[in-house]
């Protein structure tokens, strides 16, 4: 990735890099377009993009309608090429290992098209797995008459449980195991470095769906060594939405093809990808200047930043609750964390969206919802545009709609 600091294109001044760790970053919450009167506690759902990345793509756009042969034909294969070298290069991974996509589902789709699962194939899952991506699952499996194997992970389980529990469930007939960088309803890292090179020492390949550690988390692909590694970029990188990337190890590259057949075919993974006829691809060329921006404002120091007022958010909404902050799940890592609701409240998916539904429309505050084994959760995310005065609002508010 290129370090060119946004800083100076942003601002021009570096009073944006001293931030109060876990407190307020008010020149920050400048650089994205949000509604003032809404607190944004949802970032892990569907980002936001600063007003520089926005403004980047729409100049793409009106490069694309002033004179249309000429970027489809001649201008954008070579900056399609450019961008993912640089989003390849922020990973820790070569540009010819990594194709975009839309999103992660549509990634995880893509490698379960292409594997030559058989009747009686295992594949397996974890209890955290995203909702979307167990149904992608479900759907290889049952055209295969595989089998789909859901492992219980404790929500409290530490490293060493966390890959007794997974390892475990592998047979002699499990050929794949789609696991979380970070999972979605529950904000827990999986120890991916220790489980990965377990799990294809048993002969198993590992899909890994990283929609939320990318740009969470310091991804480097190369040392993770997962066959299959996909990760949304409109989150926590706050690129434009509809990009996302699909990494392949060298042994599965040959085999990966996109869902739709188009003219890029004969060249392969990762360049078949690209050529989709007259797609709008735009947010791909605009994913650069998203990371650009996000480093000059020090990833280190943003995540930190993030992760500390994750915690102090989570503790905030907990006291609303009468809940002891000291008993919550809490990963050191995350930039979401959970503060669990009473008991029979947002119990099933359905009435986890409908409480997240009243949150937002009365009283302004958009968090997420979850539900995991019956129990509800607040699903606190911190970004750089967030301050204490957000998660306040959400504990003064959440025991009366309660």
């Amino acid at each position: 990735m290129r370090s060119d600091p946004a800083r100076d294109e942003l601002t021009g001044t570096t009073d944006l890099l001293n931030p109060l760790w876990g407190e307020d970053w008010p020149e920050v919450r400048a650089l994205w377009p949000l509604e003032q009167t809404v607190a944004h506690l949802n970032h892990g759902s569907y980002g936001a993009v600063p007003t520089t990345v926005l403004e980047e793509q729409q100049s793409w756009r009106e490069r694309m309608e002033t004179n249309p042969v000429r970027f489809f034909a001649r201008e954008m294969p070579a900056a399609l090429d450019q961008a993912r070298a640089e989003v390849a290069h922020f990973f820790g991974a070569q540009a010819d290992a990594m194709a975009f996509v839309a999103n992660v589902t549509t990634g995880v789709s893509t490698v379960l098209s292409c594997l030559p699962f058989a009747a009686g194939d295992q594949v397996l899952l974890t209890d955290h797995t995203y909702g979307a991506v167990r149904i992608a699952v479900q759907r290889a499996a049952d055209a295969a008459s595989a089998e789909v194997v859901t492992v219980h992970v404790p929500l409290a389980a530490g490293e060493d449980e966390v890959c007794e529990v997974i390892t475990g469930a592998v047979t002699d007939r499990t050929r794949l195991a789609v696991l979380d960088h970070v999972t979605s309803p529950t904000a827990r890292r999986i120890p991916l470095v220790r489980i990965v090179p377990e799990l294809q020492q048993r002969g198993v390949a590992v899909l890994v769906d990283g929609a939320h550690s990318a740009g969470m988390l310091d991804v480097d692909l190369d040392r993770m060594g997962a066959d299959f590694w996909t990760g949304n970029l409109h989150k926590w990188c706050c690129a434009p939405r509809g990009t996302a990337v699909l990494h392949a190890s060298p042994r599965w590259r040959s085999q990966i093809r996109p869902l739709v057949g188009s003219w890029g075919e004969p060249f392969g993974f990762p360049r078949s990808f690209q050529d989709v006829g007259t797609q709008d691809l735009t947010a791909w060329l605009s994913a650069p200047r998203a990371l650009r921006v996000m480093a000059g404002l020090d990833l280190i120091k943003v995540r930190r930043h993030n992760v500390e007022l994750a915690v102090a958010g989570q503790a905030e909404v907990a006291r609303g609750l009468g809940l002891d902050a000291a008993d919550l799940p809490r990963d050191p890592a995350v930039s979401m964390q959970l503060v669990p609701l009473p008991t029979r409240v947002a119990t099933t998916p359905v009435e986890a969206t409908e409480l997240q539904e009243r949150i937002g429309t009365e009283v302004a505050v958009e968090v997420a919802v979850t539900s995991w084994q019956g129990q509800g959760f607040a699903r606190v995310s911190a970004q750089v545009y967030n301050c204490p005065a957000d998660y306040a609002r959400l504990a003064a508010a959440l025991p009366t709609l309660l």
